[in-house]
């Protein structure tokens, strides 16, 4: 297994910052929020993405990920959609990152819609995505939390680059088993976000294991030698403890599962 951190618990870091965090720590990638707070985001020159993707690479980290904010399902017009997605698909391409992360975000608009939405547009980005050696990921969220929700979409879109990003906070929230979060998702599966909070009612982070979320089971449900990425919700609850500190323990954690999960 692999294992990744978002640097969405690291707001505001600078990417050298980030990359020796993950180094240290025994973290093999880093997904990277693509937003204008943070160091590399779709608008950020050519000479600024190269000189991030020379300090991922001394820093012996991959990029596993750009964490964008395109919402495929949402209601509007296509064009400004695509054009979001296109922009992220090249910022992923020239950090070498083999995947884009989006959001469903339709939840004000009935189901069918929504899933129509998004087929559309991922049926139309997907081959832009594909020439450019990038995989967009819907991630469960919002409209789309469950594994069966976002597959219901993908089934439809049927391209390989389309696939799934599995956040377990949402499944688990969706009322879904990460038994059977992994068979819905077993075609379209790109990475798991894994992550630990309070309750139901109560979502600012936690160390991994601290909290109530199944991650055993998702562990166990995990295709061998895939991506583990822990996203610590850090920037929206600035009052949760700082991530540094614990990076090493999460590593462990997971490693424990994993070795846990091992037939």
């Amino acid at each position: 297994m692999k294992y990744a951190i978002s640097t969405l618990g690291l707001p505001g870091t600078p990417l050298e910052r980030s990359a020796a965090l993950a180094a240290d720590h025994g973290y093999d990638g880093l997904e990277l929020r693509a937003h204008p707070e943070e160091p590399l985001h779709p608008g950020s020159p050519a000479a600024e993405r190269a000189a991030g993707r020379r300090t991922l690479t001394a820093a012996g980290v991959a990029v596993l990920g750009v964490a964008g904010y395109a919402k495929v399902a949402a209601a509007g017009a296509d064009e400004p959609v695509l054009a979001e997605l296109r922009a992220l698909v090249r910022l992923a391409a020239d950090l070498e990152a083999p995947c884009v992360r989006v959001f469903p975000g339709g939840r004000d608009l009935p189901e069918a819609t929504a899933d129509a939405n998004a087929v559309r547009r991922l049926r139309a980005a997907a081959p832009f995505a594909e020439r450019h050696g990038v995989r967009i990921l819907l991630e469960t969220h919002d409209s789309h939390r469950t594994g069966a929700a976002a597959a219901r979409v993908l089934d439809q879109v049927a391209h390989p680059a389309a696939g799934a990003l599995w956040d377990v906070l949402h499944t688990w929230l969706g009322g879904e088993s990460p038994e059977r979060s992994r068979q819905a998702l077993a075609a379209h599966l790109g990475y798991i976000q894994v992550k630990d909070v309070v309750s139901a009612y109560e979502l600012t982070p936690l160390g991994l294991g601290a909290g109530v979320l199944p991650l055993a089971g998702v562990v166990a449900a995990a295709p061998a030698g895939g991506w583990l990425c822990w996203e610590y919700e850090k920037r929206w609850y600035p009052e949760a403890a700082e991530l540094p500190g614990q990076l090493a323990r999460g590593r462990e954690h997971l490693a424990k599962l994993v070795a846990g999960s091992a037939p």
